[in-house]
């Protein structure tokens, strides 16, 4: 391929047929951002119903980071496929678990025994790193983080904290959740300027919650995406962890990092824990673990795991066919996409880090790796979100063959396998760039 094909008008026929389908059985809470349809998926490159071929730069929303429909991974499977597809690790034993435990404890940050509980998806995840942390303190509460997002079940979505949609009507929650501002240095809501405000976000967890609404004592855990996801892909300052962390040794607090959609691979490094040497007690893993199969993780240290038979369990977690694709995903990272994540976020900021001189709408440009975020706003004064805007460079990219993804109020993000090309980077950095010109041109102030 040298490009996306788009044949005519979006949605096409075919595609409308679905559509009507899906309207009338599917529940309307999905989140759909544009009418695509898939067909196939090869690489970077997805075909509608229609014949329109796509560049992906949202691989699935993180998950296929050894691109679409990977071919070696493929092979893996139908390998597996030939012994068994399914028996429940959860009552017995398989031997493919154990292969991948042991990568999972050697490859998460920290040199101490692990172990490894596996789970389906990333609310799974962090509902079992709740548990275990609840578990094994005794303690009830949880500190959390303004924007965050960590799934949406029950206990989940009480930590979740990114859209006030995505919480309306299901209260009451797990109780006993605190949540305190992350570090969103473009926003800061203390009107502070890194790095002059000395963590100030950390010292009023101190300061503030401890004292007046949280006891530290009762706290079992906090919980944090080390780059915040759907809360508009945000990077925390240098310094910022070094400085939480010894907030949370002081007062015995499990520090979890949710590495789901910020792990394997996607930032230049194997988890993104790893750009700041944090140290997490429990990392939960998902979405690229075993590049489109259904399988999360969490990892932690063992002295934790001291919860009893029974006391947690599922049926699916540890599916040998999944497990096979994360070791064979686990492997094609590290040898081959990693370093190219690296490379092709380095080549992507150096490019979209001037468009913000030269466009008055895109207020901040950050990342790591191929987790890019570009803040959309109506004045580099204010900084108020350009929701409406951004939702229109989507669509209009969508409408010439460039996939994308919203998250945040105002933030697009730049995900595309980590397989990807820099002629393939081009191509979509092109297309964005022709968008931005078409809006410049209609944008008011």
């Amino acid at each position: 391929m040298y490009g996306p094909q788009i044949k005519g008008v979006l949605p096409g026929d075919n595609a409308r047929k679905i559509l009507a389908n899906d309207e009338k059985y599917l529940s309307p809470s999905y989140t759909r951002e544009y009418p695509l349809v898939v067909k196939r998926t090869q690489d970077i490159w997805v075909e509608d119903v229609d014949g329109n071929i796509f560049l992906d730069f949202t691989a699935g929303i993180g998950v296929c980071n050894t691109g679409n429909n990977n071919e070696e991974i493929k092979k893996t499977i139908i390998e597996q496929l030939d012994n068994y597809i399914h028996f429940a690790l959860g009552d017995f034993y398989n031997d493919k678990a154990p292969l991948l435990a042991e990568k999972l404890c050697y490859l998460t940050p920290g040199q101490f025994d692990k172990k490894v509980f596996f789970t389906n998806s990333g609310t799974e995840s962090v509902e079992a790193s709740l548990k275990l942390a609840r578990y094994y303190t005794k303690r009830p509460r949880i500190l959390g983080f303004i924007g965050a997002f960590h799934g949406r079940t029950m206990g989940s979505l009480a930590i979740t904290s990114s859209k006030s949609t995505q919480r309306k009507h299901f209260s009451p929650l797990i109780g006993d959740v605190t949540h305190v501002p992350y570090p969103y240095c473009y926003r800061c809501p203390y009107k502070l300027s890194y790095p002059q405000c000395n963590f100030w976000c950390v010292k009023i967890i101190e300061e503030v919650y401890f004292k007046r609404l949280c006891p530290p004592e009762d706290v079992a855990c906090c919980i944090v995406e080390p780059i915040q996801g759907e809360g508009g892909y945000i990077v925390p300052p240098d310094g910022y962890f070094d400085e939480l962390t010894k907030v949370l040794k002081k007062y015995d607090i499990l520090l979890v990092c949710d590495e789901v959609q910020s792990g394997i691979g996607r930032t230049g490094k194997m988890f993104a824990s790893e750009h700041w040497n944090l140290v997490p007690d429990i990392v939960c893993l998902a979405k690229a673990l075993a590049n489109g199969l259904p399988l999360g993780a969490i990892v932690g240290n063992k002295k934790y795991y001291t919860w009893v038979k029974g006391s947690h369990n599922n049926t699916y977690g540890g599916n040998a066919l999944a497990v096979v694709a994360a070791l064979k995903t686990i492997e094609l990272v590290q040898n081959k996409y990693m370093e190219n994540a690296k490379n092709m976020g380095d080549y992507i900021l150096t490019i979209a880090k001037k468009w913000v001189e030269e466009y008055e709408f895109l207020g901040d440009v950050r990342g790591k790796g191929l987790m890019i975020g570009l803040e959309f706003v109506k004045d580099k004064q204010t900084k108020e979100e350009a929701t409406k805007l951004r939702n229109t460079i989507v669509y209009k990219c969508f409408e010439k063959g460039l996939l994308l993804l919203p998250c945040g109020e105002s933030v697009i993000r730049f995900s595309p396998p980590l397989s990807i090309s820099k002629s393939a980077v081009d191509i979509a950095l092109s297309i964005f760039k022709d968008v931005l010109n078409t809006v410049k041109r209609n944008f008011s102030m």
